[in-house]
């Protein structure tokens, strides 16, 4: 089992240019989900989204090529994919030869669809289901819009804040008020990498109906991340499970969009129920 710190995060790395998918180091959310009291059958459905702004390879004739591409990994994955491996997979096409642009496409759908969906050693030839992926040109560049997350900001709200490692004592739930449904943003999300320590800024999104969940615990709680060290996918997972299991909604949807790194960004959803995922759409910040 690869173990985040056996990763290349905080380490110096070479930067290989030429093609190599044993690069991508595939890490267990078993382990994770375990801390949140997650066993068994998953509590909800939903996807990790990732954006790469840095995606390049040569055309046959050795010219560069760029391009912007969104993968969508399902969270019924048995593994993430460690971003700072991610990165130096993505470098190695930088030097790398390609037909067009679907050779690409589908050679990266192969690898990280063998690497999210691996139990023990890399196999290329398993029967895998293939992850999501979307390449766009610099012709469809100017389609990609940028906007923010939709609801009500829960940082409008002055508050005091004087914890700052999760603290799910801290949610409450307005017992003596009529079932609501809202959708309510934070810009205020902030934890640090498990390995590295280096902050990981976001912007998260609660969508929920039932009894209404005191707002002004809910900051509390979201800004209590704030020097916690756990990779994103965990972190919306735990928000997801704390808000479920203290407050008890009815329909619970959590989706958190991190600032880019290293030319990646990762945007987790999580829901209680099958929905469409949101669009990947890309935030000021990002």
């Amino acid at each position: 089992m690869n173990r985040p710190e056996d990763s290349q995060l905080g380490k110096a790395a070479s930067y290989i240019d030429q093609y190599d998918a044993s690069l991508l180091f595939p890490i267990l959310r078993a382990p994770k989900r375990a801390e949140i009291g997650i066993a068994g059958s998953l509590p909800f459905v939903g996807a990790d989204m990732w954006t790469a702004f840095e995606l390049s390879w040569l055309n046959l004739r050795g010219k560069p090529q760029v391009a912007l591409a969104h993968f969508t990994v399902p969270c019924e994955t048995p593994n993430i994919i460690e971003s700072k491996s991610f990165k130096l997979y993505l470098n190695s096409f930088n030097n790398t030869r390609f037909a067009d642009v679907d050779a690409v496409r589908e050679r990266l759908r192969r690898d990280l669809s063998e690497a999210v969906w691996r139990v023990g050693t890399p196999d290329p030839a398993a029967n895998v289901r293939a992850i999501g992926v979307r390449i766009l040109l610099p012709e469809l560049f100017d389609r990609e819009p940028v906007q923010e997350l939709d609801g009500l900001s829960l940082d409008r709200l002055d508050v005091a804040c004087e914890r700052y490692t999760p603290a799910p004592d801290l949610l409450k739930v307005l017992a003596d008020k009529a079932p609501v449904s809202e959708v309510l943003v934070s810009k205020l999300l902030k934890s640090n990498c498990l390995v590295t320590g280096q902050p990981d800024w976001g912007s998260v999104q609660i969508s929920y109906s039932g009894t209404p969940i005191d707002q002004e615990s809910l900051l509390q709680y979201l800004v209590s991340f704030r020097n916690h060290n756990e990779f994103h996918e965990q972190c919306v997972e735990r928000i997801f499970m704390d808000i479920w299991t203290c407050c008890q909604p009815v329909r619970l949807a959590v989706y958190a969009r991190y600032t880019r790194r290293g030319g990646l960004d990762i945007n987790p959803f999580r829901s209680s129920y099958a929905q469409v995922l949101p669009p990947n759409i890309r935030m000021a910040r990002q």
